[in-house]
Order: structure tokens, then sequence, then C-alpha cells
């Protein structure tokens, strides 16, 4: 057994040892396999991400103008595509809800395996938040039900998703596949209207900062505009990473995850580059780098609404509830692994009659409505869930470095492209795209930091004391410190 953890018995959230305790505490701690093949799981990879391609992504024309976003989001899809690869690897090797805290725990130890987990937890929790009240706007700009943008949408959102959730997995994904399909074909609809309008010359048309270094037309912030625009680059893929924590609960894990992110990828790649161009193409870049609802913009400037737009427009609500139901599923999945392997207290692991960790959806529900309710800012909590994001990034693809070093002869049934390599890639990225988040948002990162240090603070001090052994992702780190010991034995 590992050295600071314990593996349950008697009551469901009281340590002692014997084989018999930790049957009955995994028994209370169990999700429905089998739930999701590579369809519903190619969907789940591409709902996380599709309400970026609604909006969000132009602010980055307001940091780097057309060029610099494009670099900035060609530079972030490598990076997302080297760490698909890496996750491809690595939930093969092996298939939990941990996901990227499974990974960090066997190649970083307990710290590294708790960092990792602690900022995905940031990324799933804030980013409903923030979605929340995306589509709280939308309501009200649209009309429906006679509600305006306030708590008591924030609310219905929350309940009526996880409600649908609590039913259960294989219920919750076949939802999102439907929401996220009208979502993509409502996209493919608005850039083949937009492309009608397109004129290259609109898509240089901010002027260029001539105090800003290597400015120009399509540079008109210089080339720290590239960079500033990083996390706006990452709007169009960000939360496809998250496919891994649905492994427990699909089809075959072992073949159906790696084609359903690579899927997933190649249709978030084709859907960025069409969006991309053909918004900025036909109303240009100065006109939607600051708007709310770009795509509507786009189509219709500021003239008469149109039915192309208006469609345009509840399609993008579509999209948010995609991406609004599918993270609650990440966040609630990442907390429940954390929670059974004793990270963050045990209750929250328990899982109901159909097999839904019922207080790891309820729990961050209540937190996210409360943000919502409280807060008002959606911007400012999606940059401290992106700066969550490239945390867990990067020490994600440092484990897949780790572990193809140091363990080399690990059976691995799906293997990536490029080796280490290809992680290192996605490694350096990562940490770059960190880095800019402060030249974003430099309070929502010290957000982020000191949510952070709360957290270690708790694991230092309590929760790696009371680590459970008889957890999947423990088992594995603590097979391969026995492995480890025979060899030096």
């Amino acid at each position: 057994m590992a050295q600071g953890t314990e593996t349950p018995a008697g009551p469901p959230d009281s340590p002692s040892p014997g084989a018999t305790g930790s049957a009955a505490y995994l028994r209370r701690r169990t999700l429905r396999r089998g739930s999701a093949g590579w369809l519903l799981l190619t969907g789940l990879g591409v709902a996380y991400v599709v309400s970026g391609d609604f909006s969000g992504w132009n602010i980055g024309l307001s940091k780097g103008g057309f060029g610099g976003l494009a670099v900035a989001m060609v530079l972030m899809g490598v990076m997302y595509a080297c760490l698909v690869f890496a996750l491809a690897e690595l939930s093969a090797i092996l298939p939990t809800a941990g996901g990227g805290y499974g990974f960090a725990r066997r190649a970083l130890g307990t710290w590294g395996g708790f960092l990792t987990g602690t900022a995905i937890l940031i990324e799933y929790i804030l980013a409903p938040a923030a979605i929340s009240l995306f589509i709280g706007d939308y309501v009200e700009s649209l009309g429906l039900f006679g509600l305006t943008s306030g708590w008591p949408v924030y609310l219905a959102c929350f309940a009526i998703f996880i409600g649908i959730h609590l039913w259960g997995v294989g219920e919750a994904l076949r939802f999102s596949l439907v929401v996220t399909a009208i979502a993509v074909a409502a996209l493919l609809i608005f850039a083949v209207g937009a492309f009608t309008e397109f004129d290259a010359g609109r898509l240089n048309d901010i002027p260029a900062d001539p105090s800003a270094f290597g400015s120009n037309s399509w540079l008109p912030y210089g080339l720290l505009g590239i960079w500033a625009a990083f996390p706006f680059g990452m709007w169009f893929f960000l939360g496809v990473e998250g496919v891994p924590l649905a492994a427990e609960e699909a089809k075959d894990p072992v073949r159906s995850m790696p084609k359903a992110l690579a899927i997933s990828l190649a249709v978030l790649v084709f859907l960025a580059l069409i969006t991309f161009v053909s918004a900025t193409g036909a109303q240009g870049a100065d006109a939607i780098k600051e708007a709310g609802n770009p795509l509507v913009v786009a189509l219709q400037g500021t003239g008469e609404p149109t039915a192309l737009s208006r469609f345009v427009n509840y399609a993008g609500l579509a999209g948010l509830v995609a991406s609004f139901f599918s993270l609650i599923f990440a966040g609630s999945r990442q907390l429940f692994a954390l929670s059974r392997a004793g990270y963050l207290p045990r209750f929250l692991s328990l899982t109901n009659r159909r097999k839904s960790p019922y207080l790891g959806l309820l729990i961050p529900g209540v937190i996210g409505f409360t943000l919502a309710a409280w807060s008002g800012n959606g911007g400012r909590m999606l940059n401290v869930a992106v700066f969550g994001a490239t945390i867990s990034y990067a020490l994600m693809a440092l484990s897949h470095i780790v572990l193809r070093r140091r363990e080399p002869d690990l059976p691995r049934p799906y293997r990536t492209p490029g080796g280490a390599g290809t992680s290192g890639v996605a490694f350096v990225l990562a940490c770059s795209a960190l880095v800019a988040t402060f030249l974003v948002d430099r309070d929502a990162a010290f957000i982020a930091l000191g949510v952070y240090a709360v957290a270690l603070a708790y694991f230092a001090f309590y929760s790696r004391h009371r680590l459970v052994a008889a957890a999947p992702e423990e088992e594995f780190a603590a097979l391969a410190a026995a492995e480890a010991e025979l060899k030096r034995d």
C-alpha cells in the first residue's frame, strides 16, 4: 500500500483495513459502465466546445487583429492536437473517471495528481457558471418566456440540466448529442450565408497601432498581439480534453476513447476555420471584435434582423446549452474521482441508484449558481477557467513525457504519433498560453491562484494523509511503485 493511503471498511466514509470494506466502499461509488459508445463520446467532445464558436473568440481580434488571432488559433490548435494524441494514449492505459488526475498521479505522484485534478475542477466549475450568464443574456435578447437575465434563469439552467444528469449518463449524453447536432448544423448554415457576403479586404480592416512592435495591417497590435490572443484561440477547442473523464462509462474505452478524441478534434478544427474566416470576412474584423453575438453581427451588421440571423441567434442558445450541459458532466466526474480517492471529502463520490454521482453534480451546481448570481461577470469567470485549463494541459503533457521515459515498456494499446516529442510541443505551448492569461486578465489569474492556494493547504494538511488505496487511480500508481521497487531489488 502506498504511503499516506488507507483502505476503507465498515461505514462508507470511515477508514479501516480489509478487502471487504474496500469492496463495500467502491460499491457505493460505481458509475454505469458501457453507457457510451464512440459516437456519444464524440458528441461529448464537440459539445464541450461548440459554444465557443458562437461567441468569445472574436475578442481575440481586439488583442491581435485577424492575423494575430489566426496565428494564435493555429498554435493553440497544434497544442490541442498534440495534447489529444497524448491523452488518447493515456486514456487507453488508464480508462477511469479520473482522467488527467489519474495520469498525473502515476507520473508525478500525489502532489502532481492533486494539482492536475484541482486545475481541471477550476475549469469545469467556473465555465458552466459563466455560460449560465450567457444563456441568460440570450434568453433576454430573444424575448423567450418574457424573462430577463437574472438568477431565475441561472437557477433554471442548473436545476433542469443537473436533473437530466441525475436521470442517467446514457440519457444525458443522448440529449447532449441532439443539442450539439443542432448547434453544429447551425454553424454550417451560418458559414454558407456569411460566405455570400465575404470580402477578403475586410479581414484586416483594424487600423494598425504604430507604437506596437511589428505592427502592420494583418498584425495591427504587433507581434505581442499574437501572444495576447492565445486564450481566445483556445476558445475554439477549450474543453475537448474532457472526453477521457467518461472512460468508466464508455463501451470498450481502450478503442472508443482514442477514436472519439480524434474525430471530435477534427470536427472542431473544421468548425473553427469556417466560423472564423466567414464571420470576419462578412462584416470585417473591426465590426465584430467586441460583439457579444459576433455571428449575428456578421450576418446583419447594424441593419434589421434577417431570417438567417434570427435562426443563428436561436442556435447560439443551443450551442450554449450543449457546452453548459457537457461541462457539468465533466466537472462531476473529476470531482467524483478525486473524492473517491480521498483527495476531497469522500461523501462527494457517492452515487445514486442510477449510478450518477449526485453530490458531485449538486454541490458544484450550487457553487456555480451562487457565482453566477453573485458575480454576474461571465468574462472574468471564463478567464479564471482558462487559467486552470492551461495549468492542467501543461501537467497532463508532462505526465505523458514522464511515463514515456520512465515506463517505456508499459502496455500501450494506442501509441501517440511522435511519442514524447508530441507531448513536448503541447507542454511548451500550454506554458506559453498560461503566461498569456496574465496579458489578458491579470485579476482572473490571481483569483485562480488564490483558489489553488486554499486547495493546496487542504491537501497538504489534511487529505494527503487520508487517501484511499483501493481507488483505481491509486491502485494504478501503487502498482508502478511496487514494480519499481522489485526492479531495484
